[in-house]
C-alpha cells in the first residue's frame, strides 16, 4: 500500500521528467540513478530515499522542496506550523519539513531532523544551481564539502562553497536539527 505523499511523488516526478523533455534513459544519466530505479520510482514501487531524490530533484533543475511542494499540490502563501509538509527517508529516519511555502519563492526554508549515526550524501550535480547556507538549530553536525569538513553546533551557519559533492553526518547519539536556507543561482 502506498502512500498518498509518495503516490503523488512518484506523479509528479515523472511529470517533471516529461515537462523537460526527458526520457527515462536522459534523466538515467542526468542523476545517475538506473532507468530501472526511475520506472520503480515513477510508479510508486519503490519508495526513494533522501538521497535518491536529491540527484533526480537536481538532474531535473528543481530542489527536493520543490519537488514535495509539487507533490502536495500546495500554493498558499502562508503555511501554518501543523500545515507544513514533511517528507521522512524510509531507509534513515532523516526528516525534512518544508517550512517556506511553496509558490513563487525566491528563497527556501527547510528544517531536517538528521538522526544519531546517520550520513546523507549528495553528489555536486544536487548544488549546481542553488545557493545554500546551514543553520545549526540543536546538537552537532559533520558537514562535508569536498575534501573540507566543517564541525558545526548549535548556532553555527555554513555558506556553502562552489557546488561539490557534500555529506550531512550527524556523529552523535543524538538527533541534530538543522535550518537549510537556499536560492536559485542566476545563469
Amino acid at each position: 500500500m502506498v502512500d498518498p505523499l509518495s503516490a503523488s511523488l512518484a506523479a509528479t516526478l515523472h511529470a517533471a521528467r516529461l515537462a523537460c523533455g526527458l526520457s527515462a534513459s536522459a534523466l538515467a544519466e542526468r542523476s545517475s540513478v538506473s532507468r530501472a530505479m526511475i520506472g520503480k520510482v515513477e510508479r510508486g514501487e519503490a519508495q526513494p530515499t533522501a538521497a535518491l531524490l536529491g540527484r533526480l530533484s537536481g538532474a531535473l533543475g528543481m530542489t527536493l522542496s520543490e519537488l514535495v511542494a509539487r507533490a502536495e499540490g500546495d500554493d498558499r502563501r502562508l503555511v501554518r506550523a501543523a500545515d507544513q509538509p514533511t517528507w521522512t527517508d524510509p531507509d534513515t529516519g532523516y526528516r525534512r519539513r518544508a517550512v517556506s511555502p511553496a509558490t513563487g519563492r525566491p528563497l527556501e526554508l527547510v528544517e531536517v531532523d538528521l538522526p544519531a549515526g546517520t550520513e546523507i550524501s549528495y553528489s555536486a550535480d544536487a548544488y549546481a544551481f542553488i545557493h545554500q547556507q546551514i543553520w545549526m538549530l540543536e546538537g552537532h553536525l559533520r558537514f562535508r564539502e569536498g575534501d573540507t569538513e566543517h564541525e558545526l553546533d548549535a548556532g553555527d551557519c555554513l555558506q556553502l562553497g562552489p557546488p561539490a559533492p557534500c555529506s550531512f553526518i550527524n556523529p552523535t547519539r543524538e538527533t541534530c536539527r538543522y535550518l537549510v536556507a537556499l536560492t536559485k543561482r542566476h545563469s
